[in-house]
């Protein structure tokens, strides 16, 4: 099992963040490394998906930024070829997460499952334990989830045949298999955005009041 939180490094409001993810994870008996993300600033981020024979197109929204957008589901498939690579299992969390309760190790589940509490929307209430995705078609943020070699392996495949925005993405068409764990041990506790631009925002959170686009 390795656990890792998604940080870009030159932002100091992702690293404090990140820090604050780490913290609360060792409260719950849970060590978390930083896993450097990917960026438009460190990476040609167009060149980077022609290489891995993904396409773009399904990253074009009203939302979010498009190099964005498209960098973090890079800084995701990039832990999913590294958890192929080292054939265990991975706990994935971006910066913005906070651990709530501990995760046990020993979780049972089939290749991936979410951990993390829906942050934004409206969502159904799932059965207690790990259960088959209910509370959106989609993973409500993939702001913490688990993955096995297995899955990681599945998500490649299709990301092949149709990228996306992570968390839509990961859906429950896609990928039938789709787990989440309630009571949700995870949530976001996010104050600005590196993704989204202000449509997403004002859609999302309350942007200008209490939410910045970095």
């Amino acid at each position: 099992m390795k656990n890792f939180i998604i940080t870009i490094k030159d932002i100091e409001r992702s690293e404090q963040t990140a820090r604050r993810c780490i913290k609360s994870g060792i409260r719950h008996g849970m060590n978390i490394e930083t896993f450097d993300a990917i960026t438009p600033r460190n990476t040609n981020v167009y060149r980077m998906m022609e290489a891995e024979e993904l396409d773009t197109a399904g990253f074009i929204e009203h939302y979010s930024r498009l190099e964005n957008c498209i960098a973090a589901f890079l800084s995701h498939y990039s832990l999913w070829k590294k958890c192929i690579e080292d054939k265990v299992t991975y706990t994935i969390f971006e910066h913005d997460a906070f651990i709530l309760q501990p995760i046990s190790d020993t979780l049972l589940f089939d290749k991936v499952i979410s951990l993390g509490k829906p942050s934004y929307g409206r969502y159904a209430t799932p059965a207690i334990g790990a259960s088959l995705l209910t509370s959106k078609r989609y993973f409500p943020g993939a702001h913490a989830y688990r993955i096995t070699p297995a899955g990681a392996r599945a998500l490649i495949k299709q990301a092949k045949l149709h990228a996306q925005p992570t968390d839509v993405f990961l859906n429950k068409e896609s990928f039938p298999f789709l787990q989440e764990y309630y009571p949700w041990p995870v949530e976001a506790r996010d104050s600005f955005s590196t993704i989204q631009n202000p449509a997403g925002c004002y859609a999302k959170h309350s942007f200008g009041e209490t939410y910045e686009i970095i």
